[in-house]
């Protein structure tokens, strides 16, 4: 991140150029490094030693960077220690569940998480949001104000083109004009995306995923979703679709072409579907987690065997037209274990004629509040690289 030409002189707009290229890249190497000396930002970028301290005095005006300390020890003087500030922005992520529950997470500049909320939908999804969004920013003592992204995580598919969820069992969210309407009630920007893609998301940053390209099953109670993760060779991001409803595959019908009414993949290997094959196995069980993990206590291979298969099916077609490095099970059931039906399932589908290795997820707690909060702070991130002064918290910071 070499900016080596950013101490020529300059008149005008040339000159507010090289300040704007100079706080980006002072602002880039902390969120990259965390902590950094002076000397340090001179050797990631090759500042002048008055140019480092120039972009850092504007960027500590500007209220986006604050002392957090002083070296000690070593050779040489002793020198500052510089950070982002925590509470120069903040950003929060909510995930609506089926059939009635929200959670909602607040987390700083730094990426901290600050709070998270949970409560119950209600019969004003909406108005649930809002006032869940305000009780975590209340409750960690954050300022509204400085609220600057909010993602919003919804168990169907998102058409960004009319602005409207649609694939959805919640009441009240197929209305178009959500997310502008969110956006005004919050006052902040706020984008929308399917609770899958973002648990797709949190599984590059933080669990098996890789750059590679993967494919990320979710297996959870309510239903069945998948992610694509295209990969960095294929430009990275997440596969949408053209109405945002790819991945979509619970829907995918298994069965006889000739039959009326074939079921579908979720009929078969949703969270009901694999309690009924549990009971049918002489267990009665409370959820399909459970059913999982008191079939591997019971080493019930049959078990396995049935439920694998029903989603090598489904799989397949995945693996055939995508070919992804590696499909990823999440969600309640996916995550269900110690990872025997990830074993099976990629049984199942070598005896389909596929070798696409099968990995349980390794995201720890909630995949789809990290996923939307890892997509929240990249934004505001973007937002103060653009242009960090102005989007600062000082009036007199330019």
């Amino acid at each position: 991140m070499s900016a080596s030409h950013a101490d020529a002189a300059g008149h005008g707009g040339s000159s507010r150029l090289l300040r704007l290229i100079n706080e980006r890249t002072a602002l880039g190497c902390l969120f990259l490094r965390d902590r950094l000396t002076r000397p340090e930002l001179v050797e990631l970028t090759g500042f002048s030693k008055p140019t480092a301290s120039e972009v850092i005095k504007r960027l500590r005006a500007a209220g986006l960077v604050t002392v957090a300390g002083r070296t000690s020890g070593g050779p040489g003087p002793r020198a500052d220690v510089y950070a982002i500030d925590a509470d120069a922005a903040y950003s929060a992520a909510v995930s609506l569940r089926e059939p009635d529950r929200l959670d909602v997470a607040v987390a700083d500049l730094r990426g901290e998480l600050r709070r998270t909320v949970k409560c119950p939908l209600g019969d004003d999804p909406e108005a649930a949001v809002v006032a869940a969004v305000a009780d975590a920013c209340a409750m960690a003592e954050v300022d509204r104000d400085r609220l600057r992204s909010v993602w919003v995580a919804v168990p169907g598919s998102y058409d960004g083109r009319g602005d409207r969820v649609r694939n959805i069992d919640i009441e009240g969210l197929e209305t178009p004009g959500l997310r502008q309407r969110l956006a005004e009630a919050l006052g902040t920007p706020v984008r929308i995306d399917n609770d899958v893609n973002l648990a797709a998301l949190a599984e590059r940053h933080h669990g098996v995923g890789g750059t590679e390209g993967f494919a990320l099953l979710w297996l959870g109670e309510a239903g069945i979703g998948l992610g694509i993760d295209l990969g960095d060779e294929a430009g990275g991001g997440l596969l949408h679709g053209f109405s945002g409803a790819a991945g979509e595959i619970g829907y995918l019908p298994i069965g006889t072409p000739s039959a009326v009414a074939p079921p579908d993949l979720q009929e078969l290997a949703a969270g009901p579907a694999i309690v009924r094959l549990s009971q049918r196995h002489g267990r009665e069980v409370s959820s399909a987690r459970s059913a999982i993990e008191v079939a591997e206590t019971a080493d019930d291979a049959e078990f396995f065997d049935v439920v694998a298969r029903r989603i090598a099916i489904g799989l397949a077609s995945v693996v055939t037209i995508l070919a992804p490095a590696v499909i990823v099970l999440a969600g309640e059931i996916g995550a269900a274990g110690s990872g025997r039906l990830g074993e099976a399932v990629g049984a199942a589908l070598a005896k389909l004629g596929f070798g696409t290795p099968v990995k349980r997820t390794a995201v720890e707690g909630d995949a789809v509040l990290r996923g939307g909060l890892d997509a929240a702070l990249a934004t505001v991130r973007r937002q103060l690289l653009a242009d960090p002064l102005a989007t600062g918290n000082s009036e007199g910071a330019a």
